[in-house]
């Protein structure tokens, strides 16, 4: 890590924000675009799950191994199209989400399943109203507003001592922004991929992440204050980029660490947990990336009123020993 941070060294960060925002862009249009066709073609922005558009849980177990493909088989040739299936806990027991059904349907259905694939037990069988998916995802957007509202009141009273304060938690929620957009990118595009669904534990992922950038991000701008005393009379940009590169390796050792233990339960945790942890994962990525490269180089353009010029590093920044 202290090499990598010795090459950095010379890097100006901030110097090549014209770069950082052009590579956010591409990593935010592809989903952004994806979600405006899917409400041009009457559905909804996001792929949302019976969480939200309200149906049925079903959970069964079979007495040998079962794929969840061959059951999801048997309820698309039945009409229900919007189905997902996936093991849980080990390869016997399979859980459905499927639109509201009657008990005629369901019957029909473990007869086809019974003969197709064999005897099996039912675990549960859970309606679930849209009201409930309305009601958590009121739940959701207040707390996202609550703590959006919050940070920026936070930073702003925090850097109070410094000119423009408020100028530091603006930038803060920008990059929580872009947290955001770059995990709706990825949702969107594996819900194509793989059919994935926005569910609560997707909001979940969405106020971690939060969470965790805007940590990132006041680590910056607390050195950035110091370093303003420590070197006054030097461009802002300089300070800015010589704040940068002496957090990088403090950043990144912090994010490896949460990445690893992800990874881990990415891999291990099972099928239930998959899609929670590959969403943390991008979004943890996304808000190590967007503290560096984005929330300090969009101060440093405000603070010099040049959002498309190049910033005044002028020297490579040494950096101090580890």
């Amino acid at each position: 890590m202290g090499l990598l941070t010795s090459r950095m060294g010379t890097a100006a960060i901030v110097e090549r924000r014209n770069l950082w925002f052009l590579l956010s862009l591409l990593l935010i249009l592809p989903g952004i675009l994806l979600m405006a066709w899917r409400g041009v073609t009457g559905n909804s922005l996001l792929p949302l799950s019976i969480d939200y558009t309200g149906g049925v849980q079903w959970e069964i177990r079979f007495d040998e191994p079962a794929s969840p493909e061959a059951v999801r088989a048997i309820l698309l040739r039945a009409g229900l199209a919007d189905t997902t299936a996936f093991q849980v806990q080990d390869d016997r027991t399979v859980q459905l989400k499927l639109k509201a059904i009657d008990n005629q349907v369901k019957e029909r259905l473990e007869g086809e399943i019974e003969a197709e694939i064999g005897p099996f037990d039912e675990q549960f069988f859970r309606n679930i109203g849209p009201a409930i998916g309305s009601e958590v995802s009121r739940a959701a957007g207040l707390a996202i507003l609550v703590a959006v509202v919050g940070i920026l009141i936070y930073i702003t009273a925090a850097f109070r001592h410094l000119n423009h304060a408020t100028r530091y938690g603006a930038c803060a929620v920008f990059a929580l922004a872009h947290d955001v957009l770059v995990t709706l990118s990825f949702i969107s595009i594996m819900s194509l991929v793989s059919a994935w669904e926005v569910d609560a534990l997707f909001l979940t992922a969405v106020l971690t992440v939060i969470g965790f950038s805007v940590n990132d991000t006041i680590v910056v701008f607390d050195r950035i204050r110091e370093n303003q005393r420590r070197y006054q009379g030097e461009p802002f940009a300089r300070i800015a980029n010589r704040s940068l590169v002496e957090t990088l390796q403090r950043s990144l050792a912090t994010q490896v660490t949460a990445l690893l233990v992800l990874v881990a339960i990415l891999i291990l945790g099972g099928a239930t947990l998959q899609q929670f942890m590959a969403t943390l994962i991008v979004g943890l990525v996304s808000g190590t990336y967007s503290s560096l490269c984005n929330a300090t180089p969009i101060l440093v353009a405000w603070e010099e009123r040049r959002f498309l010029v190049k910033a005044d590093v002028a020297d490579p920044v040494p950096v101090p020993a580890a």
